[in-house]
Formats: C-alpha cells, sequence, structure tokens
C-alpha cells in the first residue's frame, strides 16, 4: 500500500494539491485540489477528456457554465448544505468570488458528454445514519451530491458527512474494491481525529486528506468537543461502479448490529 494520508499547505497563489494522476496518491485516479479565494478573484476550471466538480466548502461565489450563471453562498460546512456545479470533458465553470471563498475541485478521466449540472442543498438534504446504534457513538449525517444512481454517466461520486462531537463515522469498518478520498475540516482549527485506513492511522486534522486505496477497511473518528467535516470522493472502477449497496462491512463486527449497549 502506498501513502494513505497527507497534510498538503495552500501556496501563495491560494491552491491546495491533494491527488493528482501522477503524485504519491496516483491509486486514487482523480484529481482532487482545494483553492482559497479572494473576494474579486476568479478562477476557470476547463478539462479535456475529464469531467470536473465543483463544490463551494464556504463564501459566496458566482457560478458560470454552460451559458448559465448563479450566485450561491455557504456559511460553512457544517451549517448550511452544499452547492456543486458538475460538468464533462471540455466544458468551463467560472468561479467568480464575491466573499472570500474557499472551493474544491474534483475531476477525474471521463470521455463521455453530459448536460451540466448545479446541485443545490436541497438536492443533497443531509440524512442521519446509525441513529441509537452502537451506544449512539456512530450517529452521524450524510449526503450525496451525486453517485452512480444520480448521475451514471459519471466515473465518481461526491459527497458529504459531519460526525457529531467525540462520534465515529465509517463504521462499522467497512471496504469497497473503488478508491475513496476523504478530506477533513474542523469546526475549531485545533479540532482533531483519528483516521484509519487497514492497520494505519493518523491524526486528521483540518485540511488534511486520506487516501484510501481500494479493499481497505476505513472507519474514523472525532476528538470529544468537536465537529468533523468529511467530503467524501469516490472513483468508481471500469465495469464496476461503487453503489450505496457496496458498503461491504467487516465480518468481524457485524455482531455489533444486533448487541445491546448501555447508554
Amino acid at each position: 500500500m502506498g501513502k494513505v494520508f497527507g497534510y498538503p499547505k495552500f501556496d501563495e497563489n491560494g491552491e491546495k494539491i491533494l491527488t493528482t494522476y501522477d503524485n504519491e496518491y496516483s491509486a486514487m485516479m482523480m484529481d482532487i485540489r482545494v483553492y482559497r479565494m479572494k473576494a474579486g478573484e476568479t478562477r476557470s476550471f476547463r478539462k479535456e477528456g475529464e469531467e470536473t466538480a465543483v463544490l463551494l466548502l464556504a463564501g459566496k461565489i458566482v457560478f458560470r457554465f454552460d451559458g448559465q450563471e448563479k450566485e450561491v453562498s455557504r456559511k460553512d460546512v457544517f451549517t448550511e448544505g452544499p452547492w456543486a456545479v458538475h460538468v464533462c470533458t471540455g466544458q468551463e465553470v467560472s468561479v467568480e468570488a464575491v466573499t472570500e471563498a474557499e472551493i474544491l475541485v474534483q475531476s477525474t478521466k471521463n470521455e463521455k458528454d453530459f448536460a451540466a449540472k448545479l446541485y443545490a442543498p436541497e438536492d443533497a438534504p443531509w440524512g442521519y445514519s446509525c441513529v441509537g446504534k452502537f451506544g449512539n457513538v456512530a450517529k452521524r449525517r450524510v449526503n450525496t451530491i451525486f453517485d452512480h444512481d444520480i448521475a451514471p454517466w459519471s466515473n465518481m461520486v461526491l459527497g458529504e458527512v459531519l460526525n457529531d462531537r467525540g462520534n465515529w463515522s465509517g463504521y462499522l469498518p467497512h471496504r469497497h474494491p473503488q478508491p475513496e478520498t476523504y478530506y477533513f475540516k474542523f469546526d475549531h482549527p485545533e479540532g482533531f481525529g483519528a483516521s484509519f485506513v487497514g492497520d494505519q492511522v493518523f491524526k486528521s486534522t483540518d485540511g488534511s486528506f486520506s487516501a484510501i486505496p481500494g479493499g481497505e477497511l476505513h472507519p474514523q473518528a472525532v476528538a470529544p468537543g468537536y465537529q468533523m467535516y468529511t467530503c467524501w470522493m469516490i472513483r468508481h472502477l471500469d465495469g464496476n461502479p461503487w453503489l450505496q449497496t457496496d458498503r461491504c462491512e467487516d465480518e468481524k463486527y457485524v455482531w455489533l448490529h444486533d448487541a445491546k449497549f448501555d447508554e
């Protein structure tokens, strides 16, 4: 297994590189970057042979794509839902920052043509998972912006998780053949958690990420007192797309589904 954790920094131009097709995290098969933008700044993204999703993490911006223009805002990832634009190869997405803003850009190889789509918060509502299970310590909110059911023409999945303070997510420990990348943010800059990839574990901090090879177990937890946000991004395999039903829990832990816990 190659390198699975990263602590990248923003460069002087406001770009933070997570995974690329040829860096230490090439097994993710995606190009993922985060950008900090100043008010009045514009960035444009247009890639031949790649699909691209641009997700607003914070701030007020104007999306321009496919002849459309939409001003959107998000106070932060902890209190408001996602806005994201998804375009096919050769299509341009332009982002103008009305205020200081932060965006995440996810791309992967895909030659298919498909219509550009703007996903609004109501398209990806938060839903609670694992309420009341495992002593209620794995209760978390999850949304799926797009996956194979929503966008079968795409080669990737984009969604978000909010860990309640001190709680686990990705639990029970589970695996799937497709590679997955987690990008972490915390509601306080000193917040931290633990991310497990197979038998390795690292301290997840604000702006860090994990690159999870296919087939590896990947639960995670956040310290008490802090909320943890995870942007989760999966790359479909040719002929083997990730499906919501593909969550393969490790057989050693499935007994917990029927276990009783004292609250």
